[in-house]
């Protein structure tokens, strides 16, 4: 399973750090892909977790994503 930490600028400005998982991909750069065609579709979104609480991630209120490196800042 491979999992991603993802620093998330919302519309409004404000920024978030969330996980996002994925069972199903061979390599980080396959969920990246993933994650990038979600969001680019209008009706896309994403499972996180952020800390211990599950969320949902629009992608009408995603304006960036920056895929953090290893030592994540969660």
């Amino acid at each position: 399973m491979e999992e991603l930490v993802l620093r998330v600028r919302l519309l409004s400005g404000d920024t978030l750090d969330v996980v996002y998982e994925d069972g199903a991909a061979g390599s980080e750069r396959e969920v990246i892909d993933h994650v990038v065609a979600t969001l680019s579709q209008d009706s896309g979104a994403l499972r996180c977790r952020h800390g211990d609480r599950l969320l949902v991630l629009y992608a009408r209120g995603v304006a960036a994503v920056e895929v953090a490196p290893r030592g994540a800042v969660l």
